[in-house]
């Protein structure tokens, strides 16, 4: 997994921080261990390296071509999708019934984060197939369980989530796909939809769509909304397969993840299409919500594991890389030159890079994890608790995974300098392939929109306040380390601000101007997502630090200079010591910008709706 992902990073998030092993004292995952997580961990590397990495620049290279109205993907994404089709990769979380092996999910977004990272391109095309795949699990008819379910969960199909229209993107209340009701209980389908990943390939014999439409007399806006399976080809009374009317009319030239097939399809061009009735009529928008926030998280690991791979990337060349003379040397001509790492803006640089991949990952993990608890929980109770964690960060996961992953992306390139910006290395493929994830499944905006519009409303702002309680019972262990009394300082600082925006917020809500919350709804999830990737960051540092000092402890380096020295020989303990930079380097940076954001924002300024259209810019 050289330059993919740092696995000692990701097994401190598994074992040390989030203790996945103690999910094995859960009935639902007692037949496994740690040992079982590191062996599937190792295999997942290998394929990631072995055959997803090798595959990903000739893909973005070659891109997908539109034929007769047939796509095809790159050549070499046949060979590695078809290893992790037979290794049962895709369904590895899911219950055995379905083909699936019942593993925690936290430890398969561990192997998404490798995977992705190796060529997120090809693993989209299994990322909304299994999202297809659970939401027919959750609201099919066993009759198209038993006909679709295990080649969707095998990856023998592959799957689509069908939403935009060309007129109605984040307004989906506005598409114009109709269903007309048939005698038999099915439906006929006819529309046009746009931006569809995966929408038409060669990798699979077929392709089930999960498509949102109108039937004839349902009620305007997304209150009419269904949804509807809509294979690609069609099984008939004998078994067959056959066309089933849904034809793909382009595909999108885009700037990056260049071996996704992003498509236009029309469905019913002649009158033939059939889709089944996923649910209950009316239901589309709830029902469709449970693959999307599937996805949404897919799309936050996406930024994730881009980031990661791109800091990796990065450090090495600032390693290997010689340019100018030491800082403190740079008027000597004469002076030996220097590898970039030595220069203290690319250390800044690297820093940023390395406190952001690690909190973003512990996000997505513990997300993960949380989900793994709302499975394995034995009580109703239990299980609405962590459900409510799970609902409340999912937006933060997909907006702070995304904008923050290009961000580090971006910075990766800034550390190559010119030769970043080529196409010789890898770093500008990373940045064009993680622009998108925050764009499609919700724009940021939209997720913001979600945190602030519906989840801190649930329940009179209960899962943020339980979100608090959870946090302050680990931080309250925190604050017992007096090493780190400075940053905790910090990080409550930035709590309570949050604290305050929020209670702004609900105020603001409930009076003529409800419009502030919503012109600021996505600076106040950025300002969410730091105070929560400040938290994750200090648990860590707390966690480092004892593991640190036992270190210390036990090589007999008791004082600075002995200290140093070991650091210097082991690396046990400065993967510690990094662990605790990070935290200080993000708490110092970010964190303390809070109290400055939340005045900004609670200032009431309207200026962006106050000016006129024409003070934008001179016509």
């Amino acid at each position: 997994m050289k330059l993919l992902v740092d696995e000692r990073d990701m097994k401190f998030v598994l074992y040390e921080q989030l203790r996945v092993q103690e999910l094995c004292k859960f009935p639902l995952y007692a037949d496994f261990s740690r040992e079982t997580f590191d062996l599937i961990v190792e295999q997942a590397g290998k394929l990631a390296e072995r055959t997803f990495y090798p595959s990903n620049k000739k893909g973005d290279e070659q891109g997908c071509r539109f034929e007769n109205g047939q796509v095809k993907v790159p050549e070499s994404f046949h060979e590695p999708y078809r290893l992790y089709r037979e290794g049962g990769w895709l369904a590895m979380s899911d219950r055995p019934e379905v083909g699936g092996q019942g593993l925690p999910v936290v430890l398969s977004f561990a192997c998404i984060e490798m995977l992705g990272a190796a060529n997120w391109s090809l693993l989209m095309y299994s990322g909304l197939t299994h999202g297809a795949a659970h939401l027919l699990q959750e609201f099919g008819t066993p009759e198209l369980q038993q006909l679709y379910m295990p080649k969707l969960f095998s990856g023998d199909w592959t799957g689509t989530m069908c939403l935009t229209e060309s007129d109605a993107g984040s307004d989906v209340g506005s598409l114009r796909t109709r269903a007309q009701r048939q005698p038999d209980g099915t439906f006929k389908i006819s529309g046009r939809k746009i931006f569809i990943s995966s929408g038409m390939h060669d990798l699979t014999e077929n392709i089930i769509h999960m498509v949102l439409g109108r039937i004839d007399g349902a009620p305007k806006g997304s209150r009419g909304i269904s949804i509807f399976l809509v294979p690609r080809l069609r099984l008939n009374e004998s078994g067959e397969l056959v066309d089933n009317d849904v034809a793909c009319a382009g595909i999108e030239h885009k700037m990056g993840i260049h071996g996704s097939a992003t498509c236009a399809l029309n469905f019913g061009e002649n009158g033939g299409c059939t889709g089944y009735l996923m649910g209950e009529e009316n239901k589309g928008m709830q029902i469709m919500f449970e693959m999307m926030n599937e996805a949404r998280l897919f799309t936050g690991m996406q930024g994730a594991a881009h980031a990661g791979s791109a800091y990796l990337h990065a450090l090495q060349y600032a390693k290997d890389r010689v340019q100018g003379a030491a800082i403190e040397k740079m008027k000597d001509p004469n002076a030996p030159r220097v590898r970039i790492i030595e220069h203290p803006d690319v250390r800044r640089m690297l820093m940023f890079m390395k406190s952001s991949t690690e909190g973003l990952r512990a996000l997505l993990y513990l997300n993960a994890y949380c989900i793994d608890r709302v499975r394995a929980s034995e009580t109703e109770e239990e299980k609405e608790l962590f459900q409510g964690y799970v609902d409340l960060m999912i937006p933060i996961c997909k907006s702070v995974g995304s904008d923050l992953g290009f961000r580090v992306c971006e910075t990766a390139i800034q550390v190559y300098g010119g030769y970043g910006y080529s196409r010789d290395y890898p770093v500008e493929q990373f940045m064009r392939d993680c622009k998108v994830a925050s764009l499609y499944e919700g724009t940021n905006g939209i997720q913001a929109l979600d945190l602030v519009g519906r989840k801190l409303s649930v329940k009179h702002g209960q899962l943020f306040k339980n979100a608090l309680r959870a946090s302050g019972e680990i931080m309250s262990k925190v604050r017992e380390n007096f090493r780190l009394r400075d940053l905790v300082r910090t990080y409550d600082e930035a709590q309570e601000s949050l604290i305050h925006l929020t209670k702004f917020f609900g105020l603001k809500s409930i009076t003529e101007e409800f419009i502030v919350p919503i012109l600021y709804a996505k600076p106040y999830l950025d300002l969410f997502g730091e105070v929560v990737m400040g938290f994750l960051l200090l648990w860590q540092a707390h966690l480092a630090d004892r593991r640190l000092h036992e270190i210390y402890r036990d090589q007999g380096a008791n004082d600075e200079a002995s200290w140093k020295k070991l650091l210097l020989e082991n690396r046990s303990a400065a993967f510690y010591f990094g662990k605790i930079a990070s935290a200080r380097f993000f708490t110092n940076q970010v964190l303390t910008l809070a109290p400055g954001k939340t005045r900004g924002i609670m200032n009431d300024d309207k200026s962006p709706l106050e000016v006129p259209e024409e003070g934008f810019a001179l016509g």
